[in-house]
């Protein structure tokens, strides 16, 4: 079971020590060439900067929170310092807890460099070289170090499409000159597998979607450089097969559970495009345009920047280093067994009448001890909540499937060396089950939205040295005073399942999967 690493201290050593490892921050997009000299105008472009608001869900009220930036707080937290020296990127040996930024925009600026922005593939490639130079500066001509040199991608909005070309895209070189296109491509492959994990801020993994024009940005809109976030165009850098509907898998070319992806949820703070782009989104890239396929993920009520942006946010940094860092995967699923119907609606199809609903799964997950963030929540409010229909859930066959669509509710990282007291992981999953309207076709009547299922769960997990006590605790029950109630953990499938019912009729079973991680 997980083990615990070495007490965390702030002193920087030079030695690669796993899990951390240095970290490259890659920038998103800047459109106009305003916007271009901005970035290159910051030393860390953007990284750095912090914010002191949070938008409160239910009034739109602010309530202060102070974040220092995600930068800031791996250097406070961790030992990270940044990769800078005498006025510019250090030339010489580099510590492995070391922070980088990529700066491909600085040959775009007219002030420092040639005015020329950088292809989505030509990014990829200066990508390829920056990890290659961090290694050589980290380990020198030490053989043992470059064996076991990783390094870790973290990229906000278009940086991440710039990570999955360097990542999928075996020759993204575009260059006649043979051996210089040899070169890029050595460099390309050379530099892949030393890339451990990637996590994205709101990267428009699929696309982007306008909701004005109700559809894709299109390929021919090259304004700006738009269409590097037109499904065609991405195909094209990303090397995926032609015909295929979707852009966001990685297609076999990187480990999608290594790939983490950050979703904003909250649309309406986020000025510049939430008009265009409508809800359901962070304000510029759709909530299901934002993952990779089969990745972990989680859903923050943050906007694409600013202000109220995922990247300065105490969400998006508590996610980044369990996900980094920590040592254990939980995984939450709620298999379905019987959804009730409100007594006049179960009355009209007991009489043969059609009834129609769909339904809605929310779930937040809060770890002990955080006061001010959740490691994600999905609510119907703002349009993240899972949506299924009757049939998906409990007649799969009607709706073209072997098996039921069984919602998955979250996928986290936890980290056993942040527990203050003892060895149990704490953690809270407020559930909630609502349906839509119900509709009696027959009778042309609708009734009103019901909650099915609404429940807190406190789970207590503690690592045995062949298994894990696992115990939950309801909302009737004081979460940090009841001993709970146990939970089976099937060691051979790494599952256990937890029997959910109530009053109205509801019946399922939370299912939990519960891994090590980062184990070296």
């Amino acid at each position: 079971m997980p083990t615990t690493l070495p007490t965390m201290t702030a002193t920087i050593t030079p030695e690669l020590q796993h899990p951390y490892y240095p970290i490259i921050f890659v920038r998103g997009y800047a459109m106009t060439q305003n916007e271009i000299e901005d970035a290159v105008a910051n030393p860390y472009m953007g990284f750095n900067l912090g914010s002191t608001k949070i938008k409160q869900q239910w009034n739109r009220s602010i309530a202060m929170h102070i974040f220092e930036s995600p930068l800031l707080r791996l250097m406070k937290d961790y030992g990270y310092q940044d990769s800078f020296k005498n006025g510019k990127a250090s030339e010489g040996p580099l510590p492995a807890r070391s922070i980088h930024i990529y700066r491909y925009y600085d040959q775009a600026s007219t002030e420092i460099g040639s005015g020329k922005t950088p292809s989505i593939p030509d990014a990829a490639i200066g990508l390829a070289q920056l990890i290659l130079n961090i290694r050589d500066q980290v380990c020198g001509d030490d053989p043992v170090a470059r064996a076991k040199f990783k390094l870790y991608l973290v990229a906000h909005s278009m940086g991440g499409l710039i990570c999955r070309c360097l990542l999928q895209n075996p020759d993204p070189s575009n260059v006649k000159d043979k051996q210089l296109a040899d070169k890029l491509k050595q460099q390309v492959n050379d530099a892949k597998p030393l890339v451990d994990k990637v996590f994205t801020y709101g990267t428009p993994h699929n696309g982007i979607d306008v909701r004005l024009f109700n559809l894709n940005v299109p390929s021919w809109l090259s304004l700006f450089d738009i269409n590097n976030f037109s499904r065609d165009e991405i195909r094209k850098y990303l090397a995926l097969p032609k015909g295929s509907d979707r852009v966001d898998s990685l297609n076999g070319h990187f480990d999608p559970a290594r790939f983490f992806c950050l979703v904003g949820t909250n649309y309406s703070d986020y000025s510049a495009s939430r008009f265009a782009i409508g809800p359901m989104s962070d304000g510029l890239v759709k909530i299901e345009n934002a993952t990779v396929a089969d990745s972990p993920r989680a859903y923050v009520y943050r906007s694409h920047s600013g202000q109220f942006g995922l990247v300065n946010s105490e969400e998006g940094y508590q996610n980044l280093v369990r996900f980094l860092f920590g040592d254990i995967y939980v995984t939450g699923a709620l298999e379905v067994e019987a959804l009730p119907l409100p007594p006049r609606v179960a009355e009209a199809k007991n009489a043969g009448k059609q009834v129609r609903a769909s339904y809605l799964f929310e779930a937040t997950v809060t770890p002990r001890g955080a006061f001010d963030f959740n490691l994600t929540e999905r609510h119907s409010e703002d349009a993240s909540a899972i949506f299924r229909e009757f049939d998906e859930l409990l007649r799969p066959e009607k709706s073209g499937r072997e098996a039921p669509r069984t919602p998955i509710l979250f996928s986290l990282f936890l980290d056993t060396k942040k527990i203050e007291i003892g060895s149990t992981l704490v953690f809270g999953i407020k559930l909630t089950v609502r349906s839509t309207d119900y509709e009696v076709l027959s009778e042309r009547k609708t009734y009103p939205a019901e909650v099915l299922f609404d429940e807190h769960i406190t789970i207590h997990a503690t690592a045995q040295p062949e298994n894990w006590d696992l115990r939950y605790v309801l909302s009737d029950q004081w979460g940090d005073g009841d001993i709970g109630r146990t939970i089976q953990y099937d060691q051979n499938s790494g599952l256990a399942r937890l029997p959910l019912e109530n009053r109205k009729g509801f019946q399922g079973a939370l299912v939990l999967g519960l891994s090590e991680w980062n184990q070296g």
